[in-house]
């Protein structure tokens, strides 16, 4: 007999995406949203596809999942974001693994996203996998701030099959997500007594750009992946200029 499964949606405002991310994943024996007090449709659709509807106030995305793991009503769970897609063969893939998950803890799945309309095949994204579905009472969050992954005790399997992943509406929409993310990162990086200098600012933006754009190819993927590997490289020089206004805010105090 299969295990089953709930999947959990994280939610704010997110009227765009919603409804193709909860037809994917009906097909799970739980549909389980955490919202963050949404103030557009969301809840209006959410009530379309689950009755369970959990609201919590926001801290990171790792704090909201670990508050809401726990309260799945199934042995497995898997997490979707609000912005991602279950494609078919994912889905088949699945539901074999839960007929017969073997010996580990927890599966890593691959995720294909698009950019302003595009699908990226390289720039960095080619190889983008996460920790997604696993056994409810062996995964939680890394304590980051952003780009926390599970973790686990014991054997990750790897999936092939993939999420679709449609992140940003727009450039103002990308800007605000930077803007938040870069502060959290700044943190997550004093957090860990890293320091920032003009020679980090310059050199890891730069090889940012020169990794993605030259390394990973991003060139291939045509004027959309030159304006990804750009704003990706200024993601790290944003994210290292926060981290040193951290520091100088943190010496004024001091003195």
């Amino acid at each position: 007999m299969a295990a089953k499964l709930t999947i959990i949606v994280p939610t704010f405002n997110s009227r765009r995406t919603l409804r193709k991310c909860l037809e994917s994943a009906k097909w799970a024996d739980e549909v389980l949203i955490v919202d963050s007090f949404s103030t557009d449709d969301t809840l209006e659709i959410a009530r379309q596809y689950t009755d369970r509807i959990l609201q919590h106030e926001y801290v990171n995305s790792a704090t909201q999942k670990n508050w809401i793991i726990p309260q799945a009503e199934h042995e497995w769970v898997m997490i979707l974001d609000s912005d991602e897609v279950i494609t078919e063969d994912l889905k088949h893939r699945i539901q074999g693994l839960l007929e017969s998950p073997g010996d580990v803890d927890a599966f890593r799945i691959l995720r294909r996203s698009y950019f302003f309309g595009r699908l990226i095949r390289y720039s960095g994204w080619q190889n983008d996998r996460m920790v997604r579905l696993f056994l409810r009472d062996k995964g939680r969050y890394e304590p980051l701030h952003v780009h926390a992954d599970v973790v686990v005790p014991g054997p990750i399997g790897e999936v092939d099959e993939y999420l679709i992943h449609d992140p940003y509406e727009d450039l103002s929409d990308y800007l605000d997500t930077l803007d938040r993310f870069t502060t959290w990162a700044a943190k997550d990086l004093q957090d860990q007594g890293r320091r920032a200098h003009w020679y980090t600012l310059i050199g890891h933006s730069g090889f940012a750009f020169f990794r993605n754009y030259i390394l990973r190819a991003g060139f291939l993927d045509g004027f959309h992946g030159f304006l990804l590997c750009g704003l990706s490289s200024f993601y790290v020089l944003v994210k290292y200029a926060k981290l040193w206004d951290l520091q100088r805010n943190a010496l004024t105090e001091k003195s």
